[in-house]
């Protein structure tokens, strides 16, 4: 075995296992923010200036976009549809 193959197969693993961490990560990263769009979409509703309805979508537009998803969510339920 040279040297070279044994880099290979080092980057190779390497490679795998974090391809295999982001696969394992990831659906816990979408809960999370969905938890924390639902939050913010409850602590928005107790206002009482605009009206969403909590759904896991929603949630998770909030999660991931944060303030402009809130916004833009707003505008598309409450004016546009």
């Amino acid at each position: 075995m040279s040297i070279i193959e044994i880099g290979v197969g080092l980057i190779a693993g390497i490679l795998i296992i974090g391809a295999l961490i982001f696969m394992v990560e990831l659906p816990f990263k979408i809960i999370w923010n969905s938890i924390i769009g639902a939050v913010i979409l409850y602590l928005v509703n107790l206002t009482g200036l605009i009206t969403i309805k909590i759904t896991f979508i929603h949630a998770l537009i909030v999660g991931v976009f944060g303030v402009p998803g809130l916004i833009a969510l707003a505008v598309y339920l409450n004016f546009l549809k």
